[in-house]
C-alpha cells in the first residue's frame, strides 16, 4: 500500500505487504467513503504453478442478499480514496479509515501523540474506554514521504455489525508527513505475515471468533464520484457485477499478488511481455509500474508531462485507446475515460504512475482505477482473487 501527500495528490509507498481471513453467517456490507489516494509497497518472488481450482466456494451459496448488513453514509472526495467509519472502544469512538489490501495492520492516532499530524485527526482517547488494554510492544511503518511510530493496544473494534473483542491494533505516538490526509487511520486486509506490529489482523480475528460466514471479502468501488461503494465480508453479492467471476490463483499464499500475462494497446504488447507480477491494491489510487514502461505508455496515449503528472486534452478523452490487461487468459480493458481524472484546475491527467519499487522482475500495482471497473473478490480460503465487470 502506499500513501500520498494529500496536497500533492501523489501516492507514497508502504514498504510492506500481505493479509486476511473470515467466518460467520452473513454478508456484511460497509459502504465506503471515497477520498484520496493511498498505496503500498510490496515484495514477493517465487512463482508457483497453478493453484487448485477445486475447493471453490459455490457462489450460489455465498452470494445472496437479504443478509444482515451494516452500512454507513458515503462521502466521495475526488474519486481517489474510499473510506469507511469504524469504531474502537467502549463506549465506541468513531474513526475514518481506508480498507487496504496492501497492508495488514489497523492503526489510528492516539492521544499520546503530540505530532502536528495527529492534532489534525481524530485521536483515540484511551482513558475513555473501559475495555482498553495497553501493551509494551512498539512498531513503526515507513512510507515514501512519511512515517509513523506506534504502540500495540487491545480493545473492541466494530466494523458495522461485525465486532472484534480484545482486538490488537496500533496507536500512533509519532506521525510525520500525514498532516493533510483526510482519513484518521488504516485498516489492513492483507495476510498476517506482513503485519508490521505482529498483531493478528482484524479479518483473521473475526474469522477466529466465528463472526464471518466464509473466508472471503469483496470490493465494489463506485465510479464518477457517485455514492454506493461497498466492501462486503463473508460472501459475494452478485448484484454488483455482470457475468461470471473469473478466478485467478495467487502466486503464493501470503499476499494478494497474481501473475499478469501482458499489457497491450490496440493488440500490440507494450509491457509485461512474457508474464509479470501484479498486486491488487485497494490502498493505491492509480495503476503503477516500472518507470520506462509507464513512460512509454504515456507516450503512446499522447500524454505530456507537467510536474508530477502526465496530461492529455480533455476533449480527447473519449478517443484515447483502451489499455488491455491480460490476466489468466482473460482480457480486462481499461478505457480512456476510466484512466483519466481531472485535477483541481479541471485539467485531465492519466492515472498511470511509476512505481518507486525496483524489484528484479517486472511488477505492477492495480489500484482503485482497476478495481472500479472490475468487482474484486479476495478469497482467503482458496488463495485467489475473483474478477468480474462491475455494474
Amino acid at each position: 500500500m502506499s500513501l500520498s501527500t494529500w496536497s500533492q495528490e501523489r501516492s507514497m509507498k508502504w514498504l510492506v505487504v500481505l493479509g486476511l481471513v473470515a467466518f460467520s453467517e452473513c454478508i456484511v456490507k460497509i459502504p465506503l467513503r471515497r477520498v484520496k489516494t493511498m498505496r503500498k509497497t510490496l515484495s514477493g518472488k517465487n512463482m508457483l504453478n497453478n493453484f487448485l481450482k477445486e475447493h471453490a466456494y459455490r457462489l450460489s451459496q455465498i452470494s445472496f442478499r437479504g443478509s444482515n448488513l451494516t452500512s454507513h453514509p458515503l462521502r466521495n472526495i475526488k474519486d481517489l480514496v474510499y473510506l469507511a467509519n469504524i469504531t474502537i472502544g467502549t463506549p465506541p469512538q468513531e474513526f475514518q479509515v481506508i480498507f487496504d489490501t496492501g497492508s495488514s495492520d489497523l492503526w489510528v492516532p492516539s492521544d499520546f501523540c503530540t505530532s502536528p499530524a495527529c492534532s489534525k485527526h481524530v485521536r483515540f482517547r484511551h482513558l475513555q474506554s473501559s475495555t482498553f488494554r495497553l501493551t509494551n510492544k512498539t512498531f513503526s511503518i515507513t512510507y515514501g514521504s512519511g512515517r509513523m511510530k506506534g504502540v500495540v493496544a487491545h480493545d473492541t473494534v466494530r466494523i458495522g455489525d461485525l465486532v472484534s473483542t480484545d482486538q490488537p491494533f496500533g496507536l500512533s505516538v509519532e506521525e510525520y508527513g500525514f498532516d493533510h490526509i483526510p482519513f484518521d487511520g488504516v485498516l489492513g486486509l492483507n495476510y498476517p505475515k506482513i503485519s508490521s506490529s505482529g498483531a493478528i489482523p482484524i479479518f483473521d480475528k473475526l474469522k477466529n471468533q466465528g463472526a464471518i460466514s466464509e473466508p472471503v471479502f469483496a470490493f465494489y468501488l463506485s465510479k464518477d464520484e457517485q455514492e454506493g461503494s461497498v466492501v462486503m465480508f463473508g460472501g459475494v453479492d452478485h448484484h454488483y457485477y455482470k457475468g461470471e467471476l473469473n478466478w485467478v490463483p495467487l502466486i503464493r499464499s501470503g499476499n494478494w499478488i497474481i501473475h499478469m500475462h501482458s499489457i497491450s494497446i490496440e493488440r500490440k504488447v507494450i509491457a509485461c511481455s512474457g508474464r509479470c507480477m501484479a498486486f491488487v491494491d485497494t490502498g493505491t489510487a492509480f495503476i503503477e509500474g516500472p518507470k520506462p514502461l509507464v513512460d512509454n505508455m504515456q507516450k503512446l496515449i499522447g500524454a505530456k508531462p507537467s510536474g508530477s503528472k502526465h496530461y492529455v486534452s480533455c476533449s480527447a478523452v473519449n478517443t484515447l485507446p483502451s489499455i488491455i490487461f491480460t490476466i489468466n487468459g482473460i482480457n480486462y480493458p481499461v478505457p480512456g475515460r476510466a484512466y483519466i481524472l481531472k485535477d483541481y484546475r479541471g485539467r485531465c491527467y492519466t492515472t498511470f504512475q511509476e512505481s518507486p519499487l525496483s524489484p528484479s522482475i517486472e511488477f505492477w500495482i492495480l489500484g482503485d482505477v482497476f478495481v472500479r471497473l472490475y468487482f474484486t473478490v479476495f478469497d482467503r480460503g482458496n488463495d485467489r482473487i475473483g474478477l468480474a465487470r462491475a455494474v
